[in-house]
């Protein structure tokens, strides 16, 4: 990997298996001599607490600019303080969930795009970015009672319509999620290989 660490992301609809096919990846790759480091966005800082707590799981939405905003800050301090000093020491970095959600969830909500990433000009591009993708239907159904203000189907149909789009721009690769739990982590796995032994 040289002496820069890698930086890859793991992207997908809610209740798609993300956090327990990036979780996967991370213990696949440090069986393989790999030495990678598992986060996530929201991030563990205090504005990521604060998404979590009023954001994701208060009585309604908050307004989609509130949202992009707190996000992209949560994200500066998550980059700055986790990502980058772990990429300086030569660390392969795995986030579950990253830039495209904002992308994806905010663009949703009807916000531009173009303003979603300028906002975001701070974040690095992830050298590899993938999509799990699951239908709408099929992962509203595995949501739990509990669900985030975010986790319903008409939200999830438009938020998969965004994260498509940056697949066909090749900026996401797809994954299909659809399959066992094993298929889909060896999929993973294949895809992050190949790339890992092109930038070494």
């Amino acid at each position: 990997m040289g002496k820069r660490g890698v930086f890859i992301c793991v992207e997908g609809l809610d209740g798609c298996g993300k956090t327990t096919q990036t979780k996967l990846l991370v213990r696949r790759l440090r069986k393989k001599g790999y030495n990678v480091i598992y986060t996530a966005e929201p991030s563990r800082g205090e504005i990521g607490k604060f998404i979590k707590k009023y954001c994701l799981h208060g009585i309604k939405r908050v307004s989609g600019i509130v949202e992009a905003l707190l996000f992209a800050a949560d994200r500066f301090e998550h980059v700055e303080k986790e990502v980058v000093p772990a990429m300086d020491g030569g660390k392969l970095v795995v986030s579950d969930r990253y830039v495209y959600s904002s992308l994806a969830y905010q663009g949703a909500a009807g916000l531009d795009l173009k303003w979603i990433e300028r906002i975001n000009g701070h974040a690095m591009r992830p050298d590899l970015a993938i999509f799990i993708d699951v239908e709408p239907e099929v992962v509203i159904q595995r949501l739990k009672p509990k669900r985030s203000v975010m986790e319903n189907l008409e939200t999830q149909r438009k938020v998969r319509e965004v994260y498509m789009k940056f697949v066909e721009k090749g900026e996401l690769v797809r994954i299909d999620g659809n399959k066992s739990k094993e298929e889909v982590a060896n999929d993973i796995v294949r895809v992050v290989l190949r790339f890992l032994a092109k930038v070494s």
